[in-house]
């Protein structure tokens, strides 16, 4: 995909609007996807309502103008990184176009990595109407060294092998006709998605990828779950799709695509809301609930019960007394999916970590320590080595003593940066080359300062 910084790409085209946004004069959507290794490309989607705007007469011609306008401030250095203003406008043909269509268009460029302040709005010439909507986004290179999922841009229409490659919608071979209002029903009944994931030959040998797309009612309730199986060996690959809506009733939904390695215990997902208008379809009578919308759209949201069970029996070194007996109790997925989503959500905010620790982050460090400290009679991550490398992340240097004269094997881990510098030592007593924790210095972790004479072979 051709994507230059700060290329803007205008394109104007037509859709029908829905009752429920004939009364805005302007809607915007985003969708964020890899670049390169430090930045991701941000495409913005927006919509006029052409009934909102005023007519203006050039060489005998009338137009319709609006004015969009995007400021993008560095949250942290409070650096503004994009303070711009765009006119758009379109000849008038009749007063029915005007009335009946919606002006939308894209236009693009590169962030780098950081947290940003998004102010987006769109108004009329005069400036008698206008909208303008704040955001917080954090962007986050998806080129990395595992497996990441784009975010979602919903469209109102994907030509496939598209012959049109001028068109400033094109993108690979596809012509992407963005939806900016997220609004479908009477008149848009197809609901189509653009998506990428990138970095699918990282996966290892042994492992396979499968792709979830699921679709949820505002209650949470599962109306719709589609399995396939992703291809090895590719550095990246473009998702698309389209979901029939015809059937649904008038409520807000949420399409989550979700890409999950049950092998390596490893699950990433995106999610987009919208809204379906359908007067004539009526809602079936459901006092059930499905869970919380956040749970759903996160990794935890495509997990069957055996894997939420599998996941939480990993989590437990960070877990609290109060988690190990509270998780027990709980019967059904969507508690416990609701569950490990909150305890997740509050691990990576607990700013008493030594480092940030987040699920995936710590999914890779289990299977790092089933290669690294597996023994005959146990995985790698249930041994002490790979609880502490779980817990604490690579040490920052290890003294290795593999054969010494009068001494069994041992290892003393250095952390220099947790507690003004802390030490574990760790000492094969059976033999087998299961190191065991015979000390350290760090507050709450076994301490023996006499550790020497456990290990000494007389």
């Amino acid at each position: 995909m051709n994507r230059f910084l700060f290329a803007l790409s205008l394109l104007l085209c037509f859709n029908q609007i829905s009752p429920q946004t004939g009364h805005s004069i302007f809607e915007f959507d985003y969708a964020q996807f890899g670049y390169d290794s430090v930045s991701n490309y941000m495409e913005f989607y927006y919509s006029f309502n052409q009934n909102r705007l005023t007519p203006v007469m050039k060489e005998n011609k009338k137009f319709l103008e609006g004015v969009l306008e995007i400021n993008i401030t560095d949250s942290l250095s409070g650096k503004v990184i994009l303070n711009k203003e765009w006119k758009i406008e379109h000849p008038v043909l009749d007063s029915a176009d005007q009335i009946s269509k919606d002006l939308v268009g894209v236009l693009g460029f590169n962030l780098p990595d950081g947290k940003y302040k998004l102010i987006v709005g769109g108004r009329n010439n005069q400036k008698e109407t206008e909208k303008f909507s704040t955001e917080y986004i954090t962007v986050h290179h998806f080129y990395d060294s595992a497996v990441s999922l784009s975010d979602i841009q919903l469209a109102t229409n994907i030509l496939q092998d598209s012959p049109n490659q001028n068109s400033l919608f094109y993108k690979n071979s596809l012509e992407v006709t963005p939806a900016p209002t997220a609004v479908f029903g009477i008149n848009k009944p197809v609901v189509f998605y653009y998506s990428e994931i990138y970095n699918l030959n990282k996966i290892e040998s042994g492992h396979t990828l499968k792709e979830i797309q699921t679709l949820f009612n505002s209650k949470g309730k599962l109306l719709s779950k589609k399995i396939k199986l992703l291809p090895k060996g590719l550095s990246s690959k473009v998702e698309m799709g389209s979901v029939v809506i015809n059937k649904y009733p008038t409520d807000t939904y949420t399409l989550v695509l979700s890409v999950i390695d049950s092998v390596g215990n490893f699950g990433i997902s995106s999610s987009k809301k919208f809204f379906i208008y359908n007067p004539d379809v009526v809602a079936e009578k459901d006092s059930s609930s499905g869970g919380n919308y956040a749970s759903l759209s996160s990794e935890f949201g495509a997990m069957s019960e055996e894997e939420l069970d599998d996941i939480w029996e990993k989590s437990k070194y960070e877990a609290t007394t109060q988690d190990i007996k509270s998780f027990p109790k709980i019967t059904g997925v969507d508690g416990k999916r609701q569950f490990l989503y909150n305890f997740w959500n509050r691990i990576d905010k607990d700013e008493s970590k030594h480092e940030k620790v987040i699920l995936r982050d710590y999914l890779k460090r289990i299977e790092d320590s089933n290669q690294r400290f597996g023994t005959l009679s146990k995985k790698g991550w249930k041994t002490d080595r790979g609880r502490v490398f779980m817990l604490y992340g690579e040490p920052s240097e290890i003294e290795r003593f593999p054969n010494q004269m009068n001494t069994k094997p041992y290892e003393i881990w250095h952390y220099n940066d947790i507690e003004g510098g802390v030490i574990f030592v760790f000492a094969d007593l059976s033999g087998f080359s299961d190191y065991m924790l015979v000390h350290s210095t760090m507050r709450g972790e076994l301490r023996d300062d006499n550790w020497q004479d456990r290990i000494t072979q007389l």
